[in-house]
């Protein structure tokens, strides 16, 4: 079994008097696709904002791939292969999706901003090179032939695409999914779910936040469920749609019977 790519270590989160999170311990290994679910208010969203750099955890430490990442801001999370995507698109808007891909670039490019203005050597191949790279991530995601077209055209489902192509331009180790399947029909949920299939096929983690239960038990390896803040099973789909303590907290028995 590979060793983690970022383990959570005793997390917590406080605001004032109200735990949100707490002692929360769970790892992600490179290339695992792993779903975290919970009722409303068990603490998923916080738990991200603590990964992504959002909030700075009140005690326990996040780790990953070797560095103690706690507390650090969101560029320098994002430098350190941390990619997110939000429940809400994000696009830039009056950009063509492929200047789009490239702004998400910035993290791998920062130190060659100003070489195409300055005519610096070898900072037009960057260029061309970054072009190249833009258009083969939109393909990847289905969104080849618009990547010369504005943003405004794009369907909501679409739109979902481009945020995880954005997402990948930023060479992520490891890929954050807010509620991805929100607001999808279910022929765009197929396409994502297998856009996030193939990324996790190149060797890189993928952890999300779903309320789509078929969407998430169908796709996710193994699944950490949180109630009132504190991880109650972590576990694979099979075993989570059957624990007791999982069925009275979130799932129900719609679920646990494959329905509904």
């Amino acid at each position: 079994m590979n060793a983690a790519l970022l383990s959570a270590r005793g997390l917590c989160r406080r605001f004032g008097g109200l735990t949100a999170v707490a002692d929360l311990d769970f790892d992600v290994r490179p290339g695992e696709i792993l779903g975290v679910i919970g009722p409303n208010g068990a603490g998923k969203s916080t738990t991200f904002a603590m990964i992504a750099g959002a909030l700075r955890p009140s005690a326990g430490r996040v780790l990953f791939d070797g560095f103690d990442i706690s507390g650090l801001p969101p560029h320098a999370v994002a430098a350190r292969g941390i990619m997110r995507t939000f429940q809400h698109n994000r696009p830039f808007a009056g950009m063509s999706l492929r200047d789009n891909v490239l702004v998400g670039m910035h993290t791998r490019l920062a130190g060659n901003v100003l070489g195409p203005m300055a005519g610096l050597p070898g900072s037009r191949r960057r260029e061309d090179a970054a072009v190249r790279r833009a258009d083969e991530l939109l393909a990847f995601v289905g969104l080849g032939d618009e990547r010369g077209t504005a943003v405004a055209t794009l369907s909501f489902g679409q739109g979902r695409l481009l945020e995880t192509a954005r997402a990948l331009a930023g060479e992520p180790k490891l890929l954050l999914f807010d509620e991805p399947a929100a607001g999808l029909t279910p022929a765009e949920c197929g396409r994502l779910a297998d856009v996030i299939r193939s990324v996790s096929g190149r060797g890189i983690a993928v952890l999300l936040i779903e309320h789509d239960m078929h969407f998430l038990l169908s796709l996710a390896e193994r699944v950490v469920v949180l109630n009132f803040g504190r991880k109650i099973a972590d576990a694979d789909p099979a075993a989570i749609r059957r624990d007791p303590a999982v069925i009275e907290a979130y799932l129900g028995e719609p679920v646990l019977r494959g329905g509904g």
